[in-house]
């Protein structure tokens, strides 16, 4: 909330479909969404329905509801693997599949992509400095050790890295987002994936898909788009409709092991679940969510808008003479003052914090919201053409301003 270009966050009123009002009664469309979280819009009203009648039934009891009947299968139908969790974030479902991909193999250490994104947990915030060294990422609060100690890091789509980094030996599990999404977007090369799997299974390393930014590519995000293989997979933010939840998934032969751990008597103590984890007001919601909302007629429309987007703001830097890009991912797209051809060590060095902060001001103030901290706009299903072209004709504006004083 601290990361918007005014000098103090706006204070929501309400927001509805792609639209938010702040307490001054100003609207906006809204192409932050949340930061992922209100992909399905804004009160998505089937999702507002179940919270409401399921807050009056009972909110968390350490028991199952029928909804995770539902909500199983739809996971299952939706990215293939078998066996679900439902915990409270992401982050939670990120830190709890590495603990059983550290349980099931022995092996003590992580592999990350450099500037990769998997919420707040330890493992993952590190980076590679100028010198290749794995440090840890900038800004990060009271880390708990060097972060050389718990992870490896390579670049995405460096294969010939990540071959020698699994090589050591004592890799539990890569974790990944199928393409990169915190450091503009940073889509995998041809084969990557192939190679990533093949190569994990060579090394007897468990490979997790997190799909939380992802989604966005469809309703099963890149793994269905893409046919991947993961043994454990994330997924979090969106499915709720912006309620707290999320998943992780695993394959049969990791459940298997995991089934074998939750017969212990200390299991509560594990470091893995929470008592609100699964509680039936999230697992109500995600239901809603999924079942009418993020469907594959929702990304038919979604889809084609994130498109237009992308060829609006291409356009214009075009106009203004800028080496600028503009990357798409199903219905999230964001532009970058770099090209488009480039790593994540790259696109983090060509990271420009005052153009980005003027030209989320500049659009703020004409009543378009992006999302704070990057460059990113995503549709949701209320999103609409003149939504976008709102937005081309608010970057066009800003951008010929900016490229006339740099």
């Amino acid at each position: 909330m601290t990361h918007w270009a005014t000098p103090f966050p706006l204070f929501m009123e309400r927001a509805n479909g792609a639209r938010l009002w702040d307490v001054d009664g100003n609207e906006y469309i809204d192409f932050c969404l949340g930061d992922t979280g209100a992909m399905a819009g804004h009160s998505p009203p089937a999702t507002a329905e179940a919270i409401s009648r399921r807050a009056a039934m009972g909110v968390t009891a350490i028991l199952p509801t029928e909804d995770a009947v539902f909500v199983g299968d739809e996971l299952t139908s939706r990215f293939g693997l078998p066996k679900w969790q439902i915990v409270m974030t992401a982050t939670d479902a990120n830190r709890y599949a590495l603990r059983l991909a550290r349980h099931l193999t022995g092996r003590p250490k992580v592999l990350v992509f450099n500037w990769c994104y998997h919420g707040t947990v330890d493992e993952t915030l590190a980076v590679l400095d100028s010198d290749g060294r794995v440090v840890r990422r900038p800004g990060v609060v009271g880390p708990t050790q060097p972060a050389g100690d718990t992870t490896r890091v390579v670049e995405f789509n460096d294969v010939d890295a990540l071959e020698r980094e699994l090589a050591h030996g004592d890799v539990a599990c890569v974790i990944a987002e199928p393409a990169l999404t915190n450091i503009g977007i940073i889509l995998p090369d041809p084969g990557f994936h192939d190679a990533l799997r093949d190569l994990t299974r060579a090394a007897g390393t468990l490979l997790l898909i997190d799909e939380t930014h992802t989604i966005c590519a469809g309703p099963g995000g890149m793994t269905a788009e893409l046919g991947l293989e993961p043994d454990l997979l994330v997924v979090g933010k969106s499915i709720g409709g912006g309620m707290p939840v999320a998943a992780f998934g695993m394959t049969e032969a990791v459940a298997r092991v995991v089934g074998e751990a939750v017969e212990e008597p200390d299991l509560n103590i594990s470091g893995i679940g929470g008592t609100l984890s699964g509680n039936a007001l999230a697992v109500a919601a995600v239901w809603a969510t999924l079942s009418t909302t993020l469907r594959a007629e929702d990304y038919e429309r979604m889809i084609p808008l994130a498109q237009r987007w992308e060829a609006g703001v291409r356009d214009v830097i075009a106009e203004c003479g800028l080496q600028w890009s503009v990357t798409r991912l199903g219905c999230r797209a964001e532009y970058w003052p770099a090209t488009g051809d480039r790593t994540a060590a790259e696109a983090a060095a060509m990271s420009d914090d005052d153009a980005t902060s003027y030209l989320h001001l500049h659009a703020l103030n004409r009543n378009v919201l992006l999302t704070p901290f990057h460059n990113m706009a995503l549709m949701c299903p209320e999103t609409s053409a003149d939504d976008v072209d709102r937005h081309t004709s608010v970057f066009r504006e800003g951008l010929r301003h900016l490229a006339s004083i740099v």
